[in-house]
């Protein structure tokens, strides 16, 4: 009885090593797919600038376009400029989202950048509503499918406040017709505007890395139980 005790001890203590392992392999994997991940995306934001059109090609050859270095030129439409909760250096404030009228009818719509939260009225930033044919060079942002988190507000397009970026909500709300608006954003870059204001280059690129930290953790609790396992044989034998 007691050697089948032993056994199935053995066993179990086996099986939750092998697990421990595999679970710090897997985040070994993890990490490098991360890192070839955030190499990739350093290498499109640094690549020239594309076109619109052919970030477009690339979408539809379901290439991910995020991040993408491109430019677009057309006419910034302000009087239909969405407003998406933010912070900048620790200010509260909006990134202003302005649909850009291309040339062949369709909309893109641009993060212009941060303003703080007293100058969120156009009328106090006049300045910086730029007119006529403008050319905006940034990053393209992929659009979200669906709100990222059950803990992110649903966006109020009545009070024109966002907490997430709903590409088709931003065009529905100023009446801008969902086949004419282009599947991704444009964030602008941090050229400065007339006033200062908005605040352009505010993309940020938060993928959190902490693989490294996952596999040393699994394969460290894994050593411990190895090690309180032969100490517990060793006691048993003396």
């Amino acid at each position: 009885m007691v050697r089948a005790r032993t056994i199935l001890s053995g066993i179990l203590v086996l099986a939750v090593f092998t697990v421990l392992v595999m679970l710090g392999t897997w985040q070994l994997h993890r990490l490098s797919w991360k890192e070839g991940l955030l190499a990739d995306i350093e290498n499109r934001r640094h690549q020239p600038a594309v076109s619109v059109e052919e970030v477009m090609a690339m979408a539809r050859a379901g290439t991910d376009v995020d991040y993408r270095a491109m430019s677009a030129t057309g006419v910034l439409l302000h009087d239909k400029e969405r407003r998406f909760l933010a912070t900048h250096e620790g200010v509260a404030g909006f990134y202003i989202y302005t649909p850009l009228l291309l040339a062949d009818g369709r909309y893109l719509f641009v993060n212009r950048g941060f303003v703080p939260d007293d100058r969120k009225k156009p009328e106090t930033r006049m300045s910086g509503q730029l007119q006529g044919t403008q050319r905006i060079t940034g990053l393209a942002r992929a659009k979200l499918l669906e709100k990222p988190s059950r803990l992110v507000p649903d966006n109020d397009t009545a009070k024109n406040v966002f907490y997430w970026k709903d590409l088709d909500a931003m065009a529905s709300s100023v009446g801008l017709s969902a086949e004419k608006v282009l599947p991704f954003f444009l964030d602008a870059g941090p050229e400065p505007v007339p006033g200062g204001l908005p605040i352009g280059g505010v993309t940020q690129i938060d993928l959190p890395n902490s693989h490294l930290q996952y596999a040393l953790t699994w394969y460290g609790l894994a050593a411990t139980l190895a090690v309180i396992s032969l100490v517990v044989m060793f006691r048993k034998k003396v």
